[in-house]
């Protein structure tokens, strides 16, 4: 018997593109073929490339040479680009980097099996020309959902499949195959963004604003706690404007209770929250429900309002750190982070020192800082007034130090406060390290336990805080006793 045709998917890029790689996955998988991690041990290597900003698409890119590198040394025959650089660039990608086998769009998930196939063969595939995706659906988000069944949706795999094909057990399973062990997973919740933000490509390959509906997540929730996921996080372009196609503004106010009901789910976390969204009552239920984090990813970018309105965007720093208020006086632990662009067309030194004086006052939990660069497609590459690199890079350097000083402030506020910590690592050399409700997969620090007797990943165990390292926290347990102690502790 031949061996099975194998498979390794390399996943660069945010949540949003771990999750389209579980999708391909499930399919490849259902079609026959044996996932295998690293590429050098796959007949063919599939590269899922993040096509936001330069540096991410140069590390596509160095990720596709590094693994085009292991042709003719080991099993490895052929290099495959899918992901948002494939889907944005598509035949310019294929001209530009030859050493890709085949540079493949979002049109050719379904097909992934026959397109891989066809590669291994020595056949061709022809790259896609990119078009703008938000041309594919109606303007109107009311009218989007009837039409979206013909369009590409990379992670809305639909639950509920016909026998033979769900690619796990039972019959709530989604066309999903997961990579990692870890006990916490991403759900997508939409795909797509209907702002125009002016430094921002995303919408033109990811394409219009389109929610999935709410017994599709919860089902694939269901599937991910049969399989050990402990804590879900919500993904998508913008989840404040989850369920307007679906002719309800507030069904994520009424999903979250629900997902926090589902059996071994212990925390679900809501990510990429726009603060012009933000409602009375989507904080009351992210500050109150029980089993959902108090937890805000709020994209601010700026806090200065011309900056802000050239970013097509809104509000200003005073009505930033009233939000913010509004959310501690509901629920004083909650977490908070954002993101920042600094040296955008424009930006006066007196906008600087406002973006400085919000961080100054907004205690945020974590803090990424980025300098602007132009994207091609995008208003504010027409822009005039562009400030020279090195005042870009001397910003950059200024502002990331702020934030740097700022966060490690921040957590040290948190000592002495009891915080749930959902155990992910236990490595005898390395320690105990897990995340407390404040801190999302990768991005916002973590906790190193002092003690973990009994404890293994997936568990959550309540601990107080007690010194902490920069932005990371060192913690307590509080169990006292024998390893059955600190399993009923961690349960």
């Amino acid at each position: 018997m031949p061996d099975r045709r194998t498979v390794a998917l390399v996943t660069l890029g945010c949540a949003r593109n771990e999750v389209d790689s579980e999708e391909l996955a499930g399919r490849l998988e259902t079609d026959g073929w044996q996932l295998v991690k690293d590429a050098e041990d796959a007949d063919v290597a599939v590269v899922n490339t993040c096509g936001f900003v330069e540096a991410a698409k140069k590390d596509s890119v160095d990720a596709l040479l590094e693994a085009n590198d292991l042709k003719g040394h080991g099993r490895t025959q052929a290099v495959v680009a899918v992901g948002c650089m494939a889907e944005r660039y598509g035949k310019e990608l294929a001209e530009a980097l030859p050493e890709a086998d085949g540079v493949l769009g979002f049109d050719d998930y379904t097909d992934i099996s026959d397109r891989l196939q066809t590669i291994l063969n020595g056949g061709i595939h022809a790259s896609h020309t990119p078009r703008d995706r938000r041309k594919l659906l109606p303007i109107s988000p009311a009218e989007r959902q009837a039409s979206a069944a013909s369009v590409a949706l990379p992670g809305h795999g639909p639950v509920d499949l016909p026998e033979g094909l769900a690619p796990a057990s039972g019959p709530r399973a989604p066309l999903r195959r997961r990579l990692e062990g870890t006990p916490v997973a991403s759900v997508k919740l939409a795909s797509g963004c209907d702002r125009r933000c002016s430094f921002c490509a995303i919408p033109s390959f990811r394409g219009s604003f389109v929610s999935r509906r709410p017994g599709d997540v919860l089902g694939e929730t269901r599937w991910l706690a049969e399989q050990g996921v402990k804590e879900v996080m919500l993904v998508s372009e913008n989840n404040t404007s989850y369920g307007k196609d679906l002719g309800d503004i507030r069904l994520l106010e009424s999903l979250l209770p629900e997902l926090a009901e589902v059996d071994g789910i212990e925390r679900v976390r809501v990510s990429y929250l726009q603060p012009a969204e933000m409602r009375p009552g989507l904080i009351d239920v992210l500050t109150s429900t029980p089993g959902v984090a108090p937890y805000f990813d709020l994209s601010f970018q700026h806090s200065a309002p011309d900056v802000l309105r050239a970013m097509r965007r809104f509000g200003d720093t005073d009505r930033f750190l009233e939000l913010l208020d509004t959310i501690r006086s509901k629920a004083p632990e909650a977490g908070v982070r954002s993101n920042f662009i600094v040296g955008f067309p424009g930006e006066s030194a007196a906008d600087l020192a406002e973006l400085e004086r919000f961080l100054t006052h907004a205690r945020l939990d974590a803090v990424g800082v980025f300098g602007y660069s132009d994207e091609e497609g995008t208003e504010a590459a027409t822009y005039e007034h562009k400030l020279d690199e090195d005042v870009v890079d001397e910003r950059l350097a200024r502002v990331s130090r702020l934030a740097e000083e700022l966060v490690s402030q921040r957590a040290e506020e948190r000592i002495g406060e009891t915080v749930r910590v959902l155990v992910e690592s236990v490595d005898e050399g390395e320690g105990v390290y897990g995340r407390a409700a404040h801190q999302a997969p990768e991005t916002d620090g973590q906790v190193l336990l002092t003690s973990g007797t009994g404890l293994r990943p997936g568990r959550m165990v309540e601990a107080e805080v007690v010194g902490t390292e920069g932005v990371d926290l060192v913690a307590e347990p509080l169990f006292q006793g024998s390893p059955a102690l600190s399993e009923e502790a961690g349960r």
